[in-house]
Parts: C-alpha cells; structure tokens; sequence
C-alpha cells in the first residue's frame, strides 16, 4: 500500500488547537533556516480552512440562507480526496460551509484509521467537536470500526466508512435538513450548475489531487488498507480525464495523481476502452499517463510499484524546466531492501531487483526523482536485515526519503509475526537509517547549486519577501522546498501564488534549496 509517512513531522490542525505530533524524524533534522521544511504526508484541514478553501472555490451565494456544516478533514491525500467530493456534493445541495464550531449547523469529521496515533487524533477530534458544536457525523477509514467510535463517544449522529459519500449526504440532510421554505421555492442558481468536475477544492487553487481508483488488491502485512477500504476499483478513464482537463480549466497548475496502487490502474477494468476527445482510450496505467502528459500542465505520480511496465512511463517523463507534462517524478512505496523482511511484509514486486529498476530509469531520464519510505524495526529484522537496508540506501541514492518505526495496527496480520524488535533498537536503527539518508540528501542538494530550475510558488512570505516555492523535484507538503529572494523590485512584489519562475540555485542544505530570481530579466 501507498504509505502515508507517519515518521515525517506531521501537523495535524483540528479548530481550537494545532497538535504538533512530533517524530523521531525531527530530531535528526536540524533547521537549515527559518524556513526549514517540515514534511507532512497528512493533508489535514480544519473547520476553517475547508470553510476558507470552499468559501473561495465554491460558486455558491448566500441568497438563500441554508444550514452550514462544518467539515474537519484528517489522514492522507485520499481522504483529502474523499472530504472534496462531499464538500462539492454539499454545496450543489445548497449547504455552506462553516468556518467554526459555533457558525456550524454539524460538523463532519473525516476520520484517521491507518495507525494507532492516527485512530486517537481521530477519536480526540471528534471528542472536540462534540465539545464545541454537539451535533457530529463521523466518516472516513476509522468509521470502519464504528462500535470503537459509539463506546468513546455515543452521542454521535451517524458513523460511515471512508469514500461512504452517499451516506454522508444523507446523513447531513436527517440531521441539518434544509428549510422547507427552500425547499419549495426550488430557487434555480446556475451558480450552482456551474461547479463542475474540478469541483469544490481544499487544496491551495493551484495545485489539486486526482484519485484515479480507490482500495487495493495487495495483503501487505502490515496494512490494514484493504479491510478499511476494499479491494481495487479503479475510476473510468474518461472520468480520469474528464476531471484533469477540469482542473486545468480551473486554473491548477499541477495534478497529483495518488490511488493505493497507481501502477495497478485499470486491472479491476481489464483495461476496458472508453473514448475521450475523439479517441478511443485504455483504461490503463501507460495509457492514462500518456494521456495526462499532454494536458498541458504538470503531473506528478504518487504511489507507483517498481514493475517492469513502469519503464515505458518514465520514457514519457518532460524535462525539468518543462512548464507541462509528466513530471520526472517517481513516488515508491518501497518499506524495504531485505529480501527476508519484504517476504515477511508481503509486499508486491518484492522479488523485483529495484536497484537495477531504479538505474534503469536513471538511464532513460538522468534528472529523474525518486521518493520513498521505509519501515525499520519490523517483527523479525535482524541486525543483518538492516545493514542490507543501510548498504541498498547507500547505492540506490534516493532523493527524497522518509522512514519510521514499525508499530503495530489493529488488525494487522504483521502483529502475530515472531520475534519483535525491542523498540530501543527500532528508535536507534530509525537514527541510524536516517543520518545515512541526510548525508545522501545534502549531496545531492549539492549538486543543484549554480543551476537553473523552473519553480511553482506556493506561498509569499511578505515580511521576509521571499517566495517560498517547489520544484519538480518536490511534492507539496512531503518534500522540501525551494525558497526564493529577489522577488520585489523597486517596492513591488513582481511575483504571485501559483506562477511559474525561471531561478537560479544558490544554496542548498539538507532538505531545501535557495535560489534567486532576476525580475527583470523575466520581464524583459
């Protein structure tokens, strides 16, 4: 399964508070500045801020005064997914969206289920939205175990497993029905009609997750993904496409793809061909990707196994300073290097050899990236399994790398295994691993000082004037970024969220880079 990488610094925002649920991670990751990166796979949201992204995004009016409901979104990129759809849904329906417990008719908690500290930051942000508001509806992974959610706090209105859109909706309208006074007076607002397949987004305007399929057909041991969210289902490719040309319409300037199994698209389908833009079209994971890099902006590939099939996409890959296409952008979920411990973890592709996949694509694309993340301390790792993992890390020089503790899942069949690892020795192979990672980080951060490179800005920091950005070497909020000077040029700020710039590297450290931009050459 995809990981979601708990060893990186995680924020989890919940309205009232921002627990920091801080990792081992951090203490190995010294700030190289101020603006040192804090790697996030969590794509959590707040009351507020799913009220200021929808309130932003959403065509929708306040003619017509219609209950509002809150909405706190936790877990990974594709429960972020999930809590979009039943926002667009909601507003279509003529619901708002409440920036605080207290201007909110309900609240939606889109629940955490993947680990154990997952599970409690779900169950506490539920516990505070009862607190706060009273009236709660819960969703998402954890809505699997729903007695565990009733015997902690039974004064819930309703419980639903993740992707359960219909049933949210459902449930909002039981409970936050709308006014019959609205009802009857049937009001048409081709505002609303208007909202189209990019739908409502939670996500900076500029950026945007397309989930191509839902659920996985892989047993990793220690995963509970399938039992939270079934088996393979892979979206039609029209509809694929049909929401990336959508998103482009928008104004998105980059395309994340992310599924459980990107690299498995279209199994469930058979490959079944549809027709888009005239032609016909393979539901298929080369097929869909060599359909998105024509859209005209960037995309980037999250979650993809090394199988052999792989290769022909990378030779599809644009080049770094390209403003549209695939990125050189590979996310692998690899967890491990052992041959001994994949087996155990059950992992696809296990027998493959990586290391000669990865120089393989390396050949076909030199300014390929590769991210993944890894798992130490799982049951049975010897200290010869992890010096097998240490030597692969050192030879595969991945770019970017995360990596955490193995802890045990509810439900995982990995909690049965023989032989635990003590978690002292997990925590000092965990240091271990990541000082190796560091080194081979800075190095190749190193190697960018001097060169040009084409950034996306995600934030201005005004005070310090300096735009803070990413390249396609980095994925919003699990990656580093590429901080920029020179933005204002006689007291004017020359640069905007969500532009694309030609910059110079100057500096680099372990995780960040430093770079300069020359507005007037750009203008000239």
């Amino acid at each position: 399964m995809p990981s979601k990488n708990p060893a990186d610094t995680v924020s989890i925002y919940v309205p009232g508070a921002s627990i920091n649920s801080q990792t081992a991670s951090d203490s190995t990751q010294p700030a190289a500045s101020a603006y040192h990166h804090k790697a996030n796979h969590n794509q959590n949201r707040s009351i507020e801020q799913s009220a200021q992204q929808a309130a932003e995004q959403s065509l929708h009016t306040d003619e017509i005064v219609a209950p509002k409901v809150g909405f706190v979104s936790l877990g990974c990129p594709k429960a972020l997914v999930d809590s979009e759809r039943i926002i667009t849904e909601l507003t279509r329906d003529g619901y708002r969206v409440a920036s605080d417990y207290n201007g909110a008719d309900l609240v939606v908690v889109n629940t955490c289920g993947f680990i154990e500290s997952a599970v409690q930051e779900s169950l506490d942000a539920i516990g505070e939205a009862l607190n706060k508001n009273g009236k709660v509806i819960v969703t998402g992974c954890l809505g699997k175990d729903a007695q565990k959610i009733r015997d902690m706090h039974p004064a819930v209105l309703a419980v639903t497993g993740a992707h359960a859109y219909d049933e949210v909706i459902t449930a909002v309208s039981t409970h936050a029905p709308m006014p019959q006074a609205i009802q009857d007076k049937k009001a048409y607002d081709p505002k609303i009609d208007l909202i189209d397949l990019a739908g409502v987004k939670l996500t900076p305007s500029h950026y945007a997750y397309l989930k191509i399929s839902e659920g996985c057909n892989h047993r990793c041991t220690f995963c509970i993904i399938p039992s939270l969210r079934g088996d393979l289902v892979s979206r039609p490719i029209e509809q694929v496409m049909g929401e990336a040309m959508a998103l482009k319409k928008a104004g998105v300037k980059e395309i994340l793809v992310i599924s459980q199994d990107t690299s498995a698209y279209g199994v469930d389908l058979k490959y079944k061909t549809s027709f888009w833009d005239g032609m016909p079209l393979k539901s298929k994971f080369f097929d869909m990707c060599q359909a998105l890099a024509k859209v005209g902006i960037w995309v980037r590939l999250h979650y993809v196994y090394p199988y052999p099939h792989v290769d022909k996409v990378v030779e599809l890959m644009a080049k770094p300073g390209d403003r549209g296409g695939l990125l050189p952008y590979l996310d692998i979920p690899l967890q491990h290097a052992s041959p001994s411990v994949l087996k155990a973890m059950k992992r696809p592709a296990h027998s493959e050899n990586t290391l000669a996949r990865i120089q393989k694509w390396r050949e076909i694309n030199p300014d390929i990236v590769i991210r993944s993340t890894f798992v130490v301390g799982f049951p049975g790792e010897t200290e010869e399994d992890f010096e097998y993992l240490l030597e692969w890390l050192k030879q595969a020089k991945l770019d970017r790398v995360g990596c955490f503790t193995y802890s045990e899942i509810e439900g995982a069949v990995a909690n049965d295994l023989p032989n635990p690892v003590p978690e002292a020795i997990k925590q000092e192979r965990y240091e271990r691993f990541m000082a190796v990672q560091q080194q081979i980080s800075e190095q190749k951060l190193q190697e960018k000082v001097g060169k040009t490179m084409t950034v996306l800005v995600d934030e201005i920091d005004t005070e310090e004037q300096i735009a803070i950005c990413r390249s396609y070497a980095d994925a919003p909020e699990i990656d580093g970024h590429v901080y920029v000077d020179n933005i204002v040029q006689n007291g004017m700020m020359m640069v905007k969220v969500g532009d694309m710039l030609t910059v110079t590297i100057d500096e680099a450290s372990e995780y960040d880079l430093f770079a300069s931009y020359d507005a007037v050459q750009a203008l000239a």
